[in-house]
């Protein structure tokens, strides 16, 4: 796992309590061309706010430790 990979999964793991805590979950499943992939799953998958809460909430949180990533896709 790359350097970069692993603060993505680091500021994964902050974010994941707030998603658990309402029924759900994230997968981090790579890097793409400057792009972090993830699928929201459980509760957080049918969510309207899913959304929002990729670029408000995991999105901000990847780009605080790894300003390089341009972005947050689901997958």
């Amino acid at each position: 796992m790359s350097d970069v990979e692993e603060k993505v999964m680091e500021a994964l793991n902050e974010v994941r309590p707030a998603l658990q805590a309402d029924g759900g979950d994230i997968e981090f499943l790579g890097i793409e061309d400057g792009y972090v992939k993830v699928r929201l799953v459980g509760a957080c998958s049918g969510c309207p706010s899913s959304t929002i809460t990729l670029q408000m909430g995991v999105e901000r949180a990847i780009r605080e430790k790894v300003p390089e990533i341009k972005g947050v896709i689901p997958a």
